[in-house]
């Protein structure tokens, strides 16, 4: 069956199931990664890509995201020149209730029957004005970190924005 596309998931609605341990066969999340780049230096600019809404952010998502700045950040500046940071975690199980189609599918699928549904995958629960991820740089790579911030933002469902914070 094809999976779902990502906009069934992007609404926050009702109580999050967090509590893995009670519940199996929850598919591992796709990000491997959360801090990129130059772990050790310190960088005096820190951007960071901002939520404008409340949304559920799916782990593929994050992934498509962290690797799409990854690879403009060492294009355009250099792999010493930066650290991403990944400030939100895939925690919430997203569940669905699948249903049979074709012929004869009506004896198969039961419809709402018991309709709590399957795990299919884990959202990271954002909330409006919520730091998604950051970037350190130097003043002389702040434009085209803006520019990786922003093209990392097209990957993810809600609309965002690149903050400056300046010196740190």
């Amino acid at each position: 069956m094809a999976r779902k596309p990502g906009s069934m998931y992007r609404q926050v609605r009702g109580m999050p199931s967090t509590r893995k341990e009670y519940m199996g066969g929850i598919p591992t999340s796709r990000i491997t990664q959360f801090v990129l780049g130059n772990r050790t230096a310190k960088f005096p600019v820190l951007l960071s890509l901002t939520s404008n809404e409340r949304c559920n952010i799916r782990h593929n998502a994050l992934e498509s995201a962290r690797v799409t700045i990854n690879r403009a950040m060492e294009k355009m500046v250099g792999a010493q020149n930066f650290r991403v940071v990944i400030r939100v975690y895939p925690h919430v199980v997203l569940r669905e209730n699948k249903q049979a189609t074709g012929a004869g599918a009506d004896r198969v699928s039961q419809g709402m029957r018991a309709a709590y549904g399957k795990n299919v995958g884990t959202a990271a629960e954002v909330q409006a004005d919520q730091i998604i991820m950051t970037v350190e740089t130097t003043e002389q790579f702040i434009q085209p970190s803006k520019e990786a911030l922003r093209k990392a933002g097209m990957k993810l469902p809600s609309p965002c924005r690149v903050n400056l914070h300046g010196l740190t």
